[in-house]
């Protein structure tokens, strides 16, 4: 659990400020599940321009608790979190100064988002949290007041939860719980997932991944893991520690995010994808008579391939598809084999490409017609679709053919700019795989828009 907070305070020389606002959201790494907004009587004066920059002036303050007066909520808040702030060390030196003043020594992990933000989101013109936050594409309101931009800086958390692939935020959190000796039984690790589509993550008392799943329904999936009597469902069950999830609102990112976690983790109770799962590809080459010939070969990386397929029956399969899609020759897709015309023409439904019936430019525009509909290269497009909630639109940037990664956005800060876009992407490996998944989905699914650029 991490509190996320801002503090305004009096202003004037250093240890001697007084807070006049504080606001703390608890945040559980994917929603706000309280919060606590209040103003405080400081007691001191405000300086001259810090009620300029806040809004927040003396006589606003008189009838406001005093920070004795809010002190145990603020622990209540705080007490087992991780406190996050923007300039963490300024927030965490004035609250342990306030509570000094009272006595008490109050002491906390800490994360700072501008040190997480310089390492994740590296680049930028300027760390500042207004300036960062127009760069993300975060809607912020009440700037320079507490509630505004603690929530401005849980937007950016959350984004940056996201862009850690290496999970070391997640890994880091998950020891400190160890330290606290808090193990829940299985049934409590359920309870606290959501039966929502997205990634999982089921980490061991060490914090390494042990398995790593994608579902429509995060909660039964990881029952079913729970409650399993196969040999590796048992060793998961020995070994759980806890279980961290990602929401993607859709299934293309889960499918895509998940793929890419088991090949960078390699958790060990996952299988490992052969370096080249998918063996067979459709080519096109043409012939000595200027036909273009599609050809279901083995896999060479040496060569652009269309579209590939994990065995030889599924890439047969599809170029029977193909073949009967775009009216093409049996005899040029090689599903034929024959000195003379293709069977297809002998029952009529082959226009005799394979006896030179048809000229090669006409028939090669059916052939290109379909590369163009199935080859990624040089394609620039963004696939819009659900987000992880009815707010929230997720984007798949497509970038020259390859796969640059993927962002949520807000709907109420639509996204006209690339390169917003690409300020708050993701980051994704690009392979022959993910092209496939890529390629795959768009076709069986729904839903989704495609935008070009």
């Amino acid at each position: 659990m991490y509190a996320i907070l801002d503090i305004e305070t009096t202003g004037g020389q250093f240890n001697e400020e007084g807070i006049t606002e504080i606001a703390i959201y608890k945040f559980d790494g994917h929603e706000i599940v309280d919060q606590f907004i209040s103003l405080v009587n400081p007691e001191i004066p405000i300086q001259p321009f810090v009620v300029k920059l806040t809004g927040i002036n003396n006589a606003m303050l008189r009838s406001a608790p005093k920070f004795f007066e809010v002190a145990k909520r603020i622990i209540e808040m705080t007490e087992g979190t991780v406190i996050v702030a923007h300039n963490a060390t300024f927030d965490y030196r004035i609250l342990r100064t306030e509570f000094r003043r009272l006595g008490y020594d109050f002491e906390s992990r800490t994360i700072c988002t501008v040190e997480l933000a310089k390492k994740l989101i590296p680049e930028q013109e300027s760390y500042s949290l207004g300036k960062l936050v127009r760069a993300l594409g975060i809607p912020v309101t009440d700037r320079h007041r507490a509630s505004g931009d603690a929530l401005a800086t849980v937007k950016l958390f959350k984004m940056l939860l996201e862009k850690d692939v290496e999970k070391n935020i997640v890994k880091d959190f998950i020891k400190l719980e160890v330290e606290k000796g808090i193990a829940p039984k299985l049934l409590d690790i359920v309870n606290g997932l959501p039966a929502k589509t997205g990634v999982y993550f089921i980490h061991n008392e060490a914090g390494t991944i042990i398995h790593i799943g994608r579902s429509r329904n995060i909660k039964k999936r990881v029952n079913q893991h729970f409650t399993g009597i196969t040999h590796t469902a048992k060793k998961i069950q020995k070994e759980v520690f806890t279980v961290t999830y990602e929401e993607t609102g859709n299934e293309l990112i889960a499918i895509l995010k998940e793929t890419e976690a088991i090949k960078k983790n390699r958790p060990v109770y996952n299988r490992i994808p052969r370096k080249n799962s998918l063996a067979w590809s459709i080519y096109s080459e043409k012939d000595k008579n200027g036909y273009l010939n599609l050809k279901l070969q083995k896999t060479d990386g040496r060569k652009k391939e269309i579209t590939s397929y994990a065995n030889e029956t599924d890439g047969k399969n599809a170029l029977f598809r193909i073949t009967a899609d775009y009216q093409l020759c049996q005899k040029l897709t090689g599903l034929y084999q024959t000195k003379a015309a293709c069977f297809q023409h002998k029952i009529k439904e082959c226009d005799g490409a394979c006896l030179g019936e048809v000229s090669a430019a006409e028939y090669n525009e059916r052939v290109k017609s379909y590369i163009d509909k199935n080859n990624f290269e040089n394609t620039n497009i963004v696939i819009v679709d659900r987000g992880r909630t009815i707010n929230e639109r997720s984007a798949i940037l497509i970038e020259n053919g390859q796969l640059k990664g993927y962002a949520f956005y807000d709907l109420n800060y639509q996204i006209t700019q690339i390169d917003i876009l690409k300020n708050i992407l993701i980051p994704m490996t690009n392979t022959r795989e993910t092209r496939h998944i890529i390629q795959t989905y768009l076709k069986k699914n729904k839903g989704h828009k495609i935008m070009k650029f």
